[in-house]
């Protein structure tokens, strides 16, 4: 299971987690698709359905959230616009390189759902977006869908990618030796999210989350490389002149960093065929 958590100001202090269910198969969900005349339908079967076999879920069906949360569903106007920003940073981007089509085709979840609020927990958390198995993706916060909120923009973007990234070593396992590139850096699910960034950084990590497990620590990688705009500046290249201890320490997981990039890259070139930094410029372009 995969469960990101994050700090948040209401009122109180929420929890936001991001969670994948605890099956990492990838087998696809049966999709059923009645007929319908309803236009935002028809954009549905037109656009993603007989494209590329994914079926949108926007209306609130009960099977999709467990009963113990809350939720509010998507409103209706907000759809289509929900969709075309998943065509335009999503579909596009892969579909648009070389190798892309075929893999998005053969490796895309059978099911996106959208809801319109956070997922809210009973213990008081809340549930920023889920996976199921490589099968589904939720997305939440769709109600509050605004493309210049940059912190709205990233969280939606690392969920889609993160999740997607999953697909990959699910299928074609991690890469060769991924383990070894930083053993002594990981938490674990119940305790990574007592780091800070620049802690995360130290141990060879892009995030606090990657450090809870193998499987994660890969995900965040993709996810970081396509969608964060100062990738290259705030984990990739050294800071220069280091006087402190917590700067060179900073640097030396830098140094960690820039091995998982090489790796992620090249293994998603072997066993895709698609090359991630092309991806990354076609989205880098429509963001920035």
């Amino acid at each position: 299971m995969n469960t990101k958590v994050f700090s948040l100001l209401l009122v109180g202090i929420f929890t936001l987690v991001t969670s994948c269910y605890k099956d990492e198969s990838v087998e696809a969900p049966v999709i059923q698709q009645t007929a319908s005349d309803d236009p935002i339908d028809i954009f549905i079967q037109t656009n993603f359905i007989e494209k590329y076999g994914i079926a949108v879920r926007y209306k609130f069906v009960d099977r999709y959230v467990d009963p113990n949360k809350r939720v509010s569903p998507p409103r209706r106007e907000l759809v289509e616009p929900m969709l075309n920003f998943l065509t335009q940073l999503w579909i596009e981007p892969f579909t648009g390189v070389q190798n892309g089509r075929r893999f998005f085709e053969r490796h895309v979840p059978a099911e996106i759902v959208f809801i319109g609020s956070p997922i809210y927990n009973n213990d008081g958390t809340v549930t920023l977006g889920t996976a199921d198995a490589g099968a589904r993706i939720t997305l939440t916060e769709v109600n509050n869908i605004d493309i210049d909120n940059k912190l709205w923009l990233f969280r939606q973007l690392n969920t889609i990618y993160h999740e997607f990234a999953h697909i990959v070593h699910q299928r074609y396992n991690l890469p060769a030796n991924w383990q070894d590139i930083s053993p002594e850096g990981y938490t674990s699910l119940g305790s990574w999210y007592t780091l800070n960034d620049a802690q995360a950084i130290e141990r060879g990590f892009v995030s606090p989350y990657g450090t809870s497990t193998y499987n994660e620590d890969f995900a965040e990688m993709v996810a970081y490389i396509l969608y964060h705009p100062e990738f290259y500046e705030t984990f990739i290249n050294d800071e220069p002149n280091c006087t402190t201890a917590d700067c060179e320490a900073r640097n030396e997981g830098r140094a960690l960093i820039r091995r998982k990039y090489t790796s992620v890259l090249s293994h998603y070139e072997q066993v895709t065929g698609v090359d991630l930094l092309e991806v990354r410029a076609i989205i880098q372009d429509r963001i920035n």
